[in-house]
């Protein structure tokens, strides 16, 4: 009886260690494809930037140059008034000379008609500035209004995470001091919570004080589908010395955040697309390692928001 109860113990051994396997294997996959979209994502905003910045350089060369023809205008009228002086002053001339010799009127006239000449040429020349001037205009009004847009939608994505940051933090205010942390930075929030307030050591099973926090974040999350959460699971750099299903800080970290993504579609209003489980090991450290207080920091999971720039890139495209 003994030796078939062994047998059955060391079979279910095998059948979970390859299970364990099998489910690393595809984290580490997820994680991989992880790290290029966030890699995509900041590339992204970075062309968008830098998009934003050439936008902002071409708007000042175009008011450079709306300035510059105002200036050539405002020359080729000047211009234009002193012919037109000088017409009537030779028409003036000219009436009072024909009646004196008709050579000095042939002469007048000669002039008169070669005066006449330019200053139509001068007409032109000032229509087609004005044109060129009037076309220069509506392309600044254009390209000015796209950039204030631009920054309209910026501004009010940048608004937007303030207020969530704000929400956050008031639905977590009962956990301040129990390891949370809510800041806001580089236009994305980031939600840390220590493994006190999570785990037990070497367990990825959410205790019941952690739960509690984990479903008032979701119920904010909930209200926000525009915008895209990725968990991340962090340990410190000692080595993982249980057995079973995990086998290192990778596992660990990465059931950790899974274990987070999976109480946070509980909640049903949150869309699974918009979520991300990765894990870190001890390879992205806060504090260091080389005390328990930074140890304890270490160990944590962090939830990152951030803002959807679907219409930010449309309105880049269409510049």
């Amino acid at each position: 009886m003994i030796k078939n109860v062994i047998v059955l113990m060391v079979g279910g051994m095998l059948f979970t260690s390859c299970v364990s396997l099998k489910v690393h294997k595809e984290l580490e996959s997820k994680y991989a494809n992880v790290k290029r979209e966030n890699r995509q994502l900041q590339s992204n905003l970075e062309a968008l930037q830098k998009q934003n910045e050439n936008t902002e350089t071409a708007l000042e060369k175009l008011t450079g140059e709306y300035q510059k023809t105002i200036a050539q205008r405002d020359e080729l009228q000047r211009k234009y008034d002193a012919t037109l002086a000088n017409y009537n002053n030779l028409k003036e001339s000219y009436d009072a000379l024909e009646k004196n010799s008709s050579a000095a009127i042939a002469a007048n006239s000669k002039k008169n008609r070669e005066l006449l000449a330019q200053l139509e040429q001068k007409e032109q020349d000032l229509a087609k500035e004005r044109t060129r001037l009037d076309q220069l205009q509506r392309d600044l009004q254009a390209r000015a209004k796209r950039v204030d847009e631009l920054e309209g939608l910026i501004a009010a994505q940048e608004q937007k995470m303030k207020a969530l940051k704000t929400a956050i933090a008031n639905a977590l205010r009962n956990f301040e001091g129990k390891g949370l942390t809510v800041e806001e930075r580089n236009g994305k929030v980031y939600i840390s919570m220590e493994n006190k307030l999570l785990f037990d050591s070497g367990s990825w099973a959410i205790g019941s004080q952690g739960k509690q926090a984990v479903k008032q974040l979701g119920s904010v999350l909930a209200e926000n589908s525009d915008i895209a959460v990725l968990i991340e699971g962090h340990t410190d750099n000692d080595p993982y010395l249980g057995n079973g299903q995990i086998s290192s800080n990778w596992d660990l970290s990465t059931k950790r955040a899974t274990a987070i993504v999976q109480l946070l579609l509980e909640n049903k209003k949150i869309d699974p697309k918009n979520l991300t489980a990765a894990g870190r090991s001890e390879f992205s450290p806060i504090a260091s390692n080389e005390t328990a207080e930074g140890k304890a920091k270490n160990r944590r999971i962090e939830v990152i928001l951030t803002p959807k720039l679907d219409e930010i890139t449309k309105l880049l495209n269409d510049m």
